[in-house]
C-alpha cells in the first residue's frame, strides 16, 4: 500500500516552502493577471504551509527577476508539478504562458509533454479547457 504524501509533509523546511510558493506565484502571474480563483488558491496554499505575508512579500516584490526553483527530491518535484498544474487550471483556461512554465518545470524534472498533458487532463477531470494545446502523438 502506497503512503499518502501531502505538501505539508514533503515541504518540511521554510526554504522548501518558499521555493515552492515562488514557483506557484510565477505560474499564477504568467498571464499578467491574478484572478480571484488564483488568488484564493495562493492564499490556501500559503496558509496550509504556514507562510506569513512577511515571508512571501519578497517574492511578490521581486517577481520580475525570479525563476523556477527545481526541487532535488523526486516526490517533491511531482507534488510541486501537480500543484503548479492546479494553479494553471484555477480560472478554467490554459494560458499559453502558464502552460509554457508548467512544461518548462516538467521538462526540468525529466517529464515529457505527454506526461504533463496527461496530468492536466486528470486534474481537470477530463474536461476540455480553453487554450489547451493539442497533444502531439
Amino acid at each position: 500500500m502506497q503512503a499518502q504524501h501531502s505538501l505539508e509533509t514533503v515541504l518540511d523546511t521554510l526554504q522548501k516552502k518558499l521555493s515552492f510558493f515562488q514557483n506557484l506565484v510565477l505560474v499564477a502571474a504568467a498571464d499578467r493577471r491574478l484572478d480571484k480563483q488564483e488568488g484564493d488558491f495562493l492564499l490556501e496554499i500559503g496558509n496550509r504551509l504556514g507562510l506569513t505575508s512577511a515571508q512571501v512579500r519578497p517574492i511578490a516584490d521581486n517577481l520580475s527577476v525570479l525563476s523556477f526553483v527545481v526541487a532535488s527530491d523526486g516526490l517533491q518535484r511531482t507534488l510541486e508539478l501537480q500543484t503548479l498544474v492546479q494553479m494553471m487550471l484555477q480560472d478554467g483556461q490554459i494560458d499559453p504562458r502558464e502552460y509554457g512554465l508548467c512544461l518548462e518545470y516538467a521538462n526540468r524534472i525529466g517529464y515529457s509533454k505527454d506526461i504533463l498533458d496527461d496530468m492536466v487532463s486528470q486534474l481537470s477531470g477530463g474536461q476540455p479547457l480553453k487554450g489547451m494545446p493539442p497533444t502531439v502523438s
